[in-house]
């Protein structure tokens, strides 16, 4: 195999459209791997680990353009960059509104369009605060997509915009939905009078969805960013969003959402939950009930059930709501499938929330629980090529995307692994998430249906039974066709989950023995 590459000076793209790019260069018949990034160091480093160092791509400068590609032959490669350019060529001529126009820098932008208030900031992690900053400083709230940004510029800028009274989502805030505009990865969902503030993406996105199904829908989505709840930038997004939707008149209910705060950090958000005037959900993924409902909230130990609990707040007759509930004959008959050697979970995830709501599930029951998101470091996976007794991965962590574009857009990283633990006899059953929405992968149930099928052959001849659970998050209101994808799963024997909440309590309960 050759590597070569293509390093267009002074060339920039932002990330969203690198990330997408990258994407469809990989999936060039010539291609063995392409990598399509900016020069700066740390994508510089990400592809000297992964094996496609060049002299040129040493020399790359961070305003520079860099396309690696490694192929079979010199002619190859060759003719991977003239198909790489017309991605480039069809993406610059894609069909624009009579409204789009380009603006070189963030100041201009807000001088032309005195009514625009939201700046989204996608650049790279280098330059992403600068822009940020920027954008605050223009009076424009801001959710920044981009990640690799340092704790110390977030608080500087998440104290700025607080000072100013604006919004600073992020960094890596992927999912919002404000006024009703689904922005970067969201669904498409009714409007209604339940809030949400959240410090993850696609926790937030699975809660949207279940408010969605139960019938009622959401005023703002108001995303954090990963870090907000961290001991070091003290939830300053969070407590302004609490504040932001109790003020807002269309919101009546509250749902917030987080992975484990820091201690001192949930003190902080729980007594300023206790002072408000409008009822609060709190999901804290394996929070504590008993200080959640000292506070006043109402405790949510899943997801469905933060929905559920939101939903009957804004006045939903329980009575007349489908809770979707477990499948209990199906229980038993999956358990009497396996063979007492299938006494494992694999968890394969694109959503971190996703994978750490089902690895809480199987934690309840099984103490040998392995992530790459586990917090106790000896429950940490030692190798995360190799799972261990039961695993849950959340391939959205940076570990996973380091010069990759995100899951959600690329599951080939995730699709790699299935076919990996497909094959492990000890493997009961494995559990995985289908995002769809905006900005989600075009048909991300048909990119697995060929490797599914041929995992569950594979398992028949060797007389063993594969179990596999797929959920799909998303709506019959988005892009992609959610029924099409569900009926993809069903075709192929998968068993289909109504929720993650679900997905992960059925996952544990088919490999339970001796029930």
């Amino acid at each position: 195999m050759l590597v070569q590459a293509l390093i267009k000076s002074n060339t920039y793209f932002d990330s969203v459209s690198l990330m997408s790019l990258s994407t469809k260069a990989n999936q060039i018949e010539e291609v063995e791997q392409a990598i399509i990034a900016m020069g700066t160091e740390m994508n510089k480093e990400v592809i000297k680990n992964v094996g496609l160092m060049t002299p040129d791509v040493e020399t790359a400068g961070a305003s520079d353009l860099m396309i690696v590609v490694k192929a079979a032959t010199d002619e190859l490669c060759e003719t991977a960059f003239e198909k790489i350019n017309d991605l480039f060529t069809k993406k610059n001529s894609g069909k624009k509104g009579k409204n789009d126009i380009k603006y070189s820098t963030i100041s201009s932008a807000a001088d032309h369009n005195p009514e625009a208030n939201l700046a989204i900031i996608a650049v790279n992690g280098a330059y992403a605060a600068r822009e940020a900053k920027r954008a605050l400083e223009n009076d424009l709230h801001v959710m920044m997509f981009s990640d690799n940004v340092s704790i110390e510029d977030e608080i500087e800028l998440k104290r700025l915009a607080h000072e100013k009274g604006l919004f600073m989502m992020g960094p890596d805030c992927g999912t919002a939905i404000i006024g009703n505009t689904a922005l970067c990865f969201a669904n498409a969902v009714r409007k209604g009078n339940i809030g949400i503030v959240g410090a993850s993406g696609t926790g937030s996105q699975e809660v949207s969805v279940r408010i969605h199904e139960f019938g009622f829908g959401i005023s703002q989505l108001i995303g954090t960013g990963g870090r907000d709840l961290k001991e070091e930038v003290g939830g300053i997004m969070m407590l302004d969003g609490i504040q932001a939707l109790e003020d807002d008149e269309e919101t009546k209910v509250i749902v917030v959402i987080s992975k484990p705060p820091a201690p001192s950090v949930e003190e902080k958000v729980l007594a300023k939950i206790k002072t408000c005037k409008k009822p609060v959900v709190v999901w804290f993924v394996g929070g504590n009930e008993e200080k959640i409902t000292e506070a006043g909230a109402h405790f949510a130990k899943m997801s469905k059930e933060a929905a559920l609990k939101a939903v009957l707040l804004a006045g939903a007759d329980e009575s007349k709501l489908n809770k979707r509930a477990l499948n209990i004959p199906l229980i038993e008959e999956v358990r009497t499938k396996l063979t007492p050697e299938q006494k494992y979970v694999r968890g394969l995830f694109s959503g971190g929330t996703l994978a750490d709501e089902a690895m809480h599930a199987a934690m309840e029951k099984f103490d040998n629980v392995y992530s790459n998101i586990q917090r106790n470091p000896e429950y940490r996976l030692k190798d995360r090529y190799t799972s261990q007794e039961h695993t849950f991965i959340d391939f959205g962590d940076d570990e996973y995307t380091q010069g990759k574009p995100h899951p959600m857009i690329d599951p080939s990283t995730r699709l790699e692994r299935f076919i990996q633990e497909a094959k492990d006899p000890s493997v009961g059953a494995i559990v995985m998430d289908f995002v769809i929405g905006y900005g989600a992968h075009e048909d991300p149930v048909g990119a697995f249906l060929p490797a599914i099928i041929e995992a569950k052959q594979q398992a028949e001849q060797e007389g063993r039974h594969l179990e596999i659970i797929g959920y799909v998050l998303g709506t019959e209101l988005d892009p992609q066709n959610y029924e099409e994808q569900i009926n993809k799963l069903l075709a192929a024997d998968v068993t289909h989950a109504s929720s993650m909440q679900n997905a992960g309590l059925l996952a544990r309960e088919f490999v339970v023995k001796g029930e």
